[in-house]
């Protein structure tokens, strides 16, 4: 006899179908699992059999075989240890193989039978929504398998409690979906002291989910701004929110079911690698670039990144996905972020100050800034100088408009790119491409004349001719404007700063 368990393989945000079989056959005794596992998979042999052994169950003393279908998917991860105990028990007569053949099962085993939690149960409880089949899932992981509706959810604590409810001696109590987190405190930008330059520069960054640099020395403010960021952002749509979720729920750290609303917001130190920050690794997980989908990705120190780490970021900023190719599979995370770097203007930081800056100024800037690529760049659509606070702007009293006036602001301006790009597929101005960008962010004749002679000045690359008319765009939506005109068009070129030249 031969017991088919469902389960699921997961690559990258896609959760594929895979069949555990299981077959008691005469022979010497031996428990094989095949079908290309991971260390991961194969220690499940061990898993599963404390896990029987604790529920008073032995092995048959005979061949038993464990096929992972399809064998050549590779297979990564300790939820496979419950559909592996499954069909085993089934294979034994032990629960009926028939009824196993309508739920699709994931989750750990512990030594002493409970099921622990494993990465991915959201995408499992979203890929048997298609296949109009049940899911059964550690308890701890029952509200957030329940946020895939329509289908019935399996959370059990433990085996021998999931062998009694399958078997209808015990009734384990349905699981309720997790709760939505609603955005919480965060810092307001009434915090920061001056820099109005910058906080307008960081309204137009949220207004059109546009990539920002802000350059200046230490002390002035630029962290801070960054973390205002979030403050001011619209919360997530309901389809957002189960994006970010889907992501959360692949890296593990979707806690208790969880749903927030809030933007993410991901900083990760200059001593990132790639893969850190772009996915992968020997088991291919998101990086940083894709936990912080649909929002912030904050680079502080932005020099002194590797080089190649930066640049490994270039083709996700302009594509809104991680692409991450391996010998054996092919994995997509998605990466719509908004980049916001920070750097010092020179290494000593007060190349400005002459009071301070280095004997090798204006030649130590270029070096400092050569670091970061010319491409890299030409990808951030806004560029601010962040000059130093004074001890008289520090004295003065809290700005009158915090992050709830600048965030009204932003709302409208995403409400009319809402409207707007109804029929395009793009979410906000940064998105803009081909028709749709010239259809709605063509300036008039005095914004388009003045726009091509900056360019010509200013060499502007095609990319960077782009995302000026996407800057002139979210200007105009923040002042209301239906066509853009020459004055969105001069603030946008205002934030498009020249490399420092030896």
């Amino acid at each position: 006899m031969v017991a088919l368990v469902r389960t699921v393989a997961y690559l990258g945000l896609e959760a594929r179908a895979v069949e555990v079989q299981c077959q008691i056959a005469p022979g010497l005794p031996r428990f094989a699992i095949v079908g290309l596992p991971d260390k991961a998979v194969g220690e499940s042999r061990e898993r599963v059999q404390s896990a029987l052994a604790a529920m008073g169950l032995a092995l048959p003393p005979k061949r038993i075989t464990i096929n992972l279908s399809p064998a050549d998917l590779p297979k990564e991860g300790s939820h496979y240890d419950l559909p592996v105990a499954l069909a085993l028990l089934a294979a034994m007569g032990v629960t009926d193989a028939e009824q196993l053949g309508d739920w699709v099962a994931v989750g750990e085993l512990a030594l002493d039978g409970r099921i622990a939690p494993s990465p991915g149960v959201l995408l499992a409880a979203l890929h048997a929504s298609e296949h109009d089949a049940g899911l059964i899932c550690p308890a701890a992981q029952g509200p957030e398998a329940r946020w895939a509706s329509g289908i019935p959810v399996i959370a059990a604590p433990d085996l021998i409690s999931l062998l009694n409810h399958l078997k209808g001696t015990q009734q384990l109590p349905t699981p309720q979906p997790g709760e939505i987190e609603e955005v919480g405190h965060m810092p307001d930008i009434r915090q920061v002291k001056g820099q109005e330059t910058a906080k307008r520069a960081l309204e137009i960054a949220a207004a059109g989910g546009h990539n920002l640099l802000m350059i200046g020395p230490p002390g002035a403010g630029k962290s801070l701004l960054a973390s205002c960021l979030p403050g001011i952002l619209p919360p997530l749509t309901a389809s957002e929110a189960l994006e970010v979720s889907m992501v959360a729920s692949v890296a593990g750290t979707l806690e208790g079911g969880r749903i927030s609303r809030a933007r993410p917001f991901r900083a990760p130190h200059h001593s990132a690698s790639i893969a850190a920050l772009t996915g992968g690794g020997l088991k291919v997980r998101p990086g940083e670039i894709s936990l912080a989908h649909l929002g912030v990705l904050f680079l502080d120190e932005l020099p002194e990144f590797q080089r190649a780490v930066l640049d490994s970021l270039r083709q996700p900023l302009e594509t809104g996905k991680v692409d991450i190719a391996r010998a054996n599979a092919h994995v997509a995370f998605p990466a719509r972020v908004q980049l916001v770097a920070a750097m010092n203007p020179c290494r000593c930081g007060h190349l400005g100050d002459p009071a301070l800056a280095c004997s090798r100024a204006p030649r130590c800037a270029a070096d400092y800034q050569s670091r970061v690529s010319g491409p890299m760049l030409d990808r951030i659509d806004l560029h601010v100088e962040v000059q130093p606070v004074s001890a008289t702007d520090l004295a003065l009293p809290p700005a009158e408009e915090g992050s709830a006036e600048f965030a009204a602001r932003v709302a409208q301006a995403r409400a009319r790119q809402t409207d707007r790009f109804a029929q395009t597929g793009a979410r906000t101005n940064a998105e803009l491409t081909g028709d749709a960008l010239d259809e709605f962010a063509t300036p008039d004749e005095e914004g388009r004349t003045l726009l091509l002679q900056a360019a010509e000045r200013m060499r502007l690359s095609a990319r960077g001719y782009t995302r000026m008319l996407r800057v002139a765009r979210s200007i105009a939506d923040l002042a209301g404007a239906e066509r853009v005109g020459r004055i969105h068009v001069a603030e946008a070129l205002s934030y498009r700063r020249q490399p420092p030249r030896a």
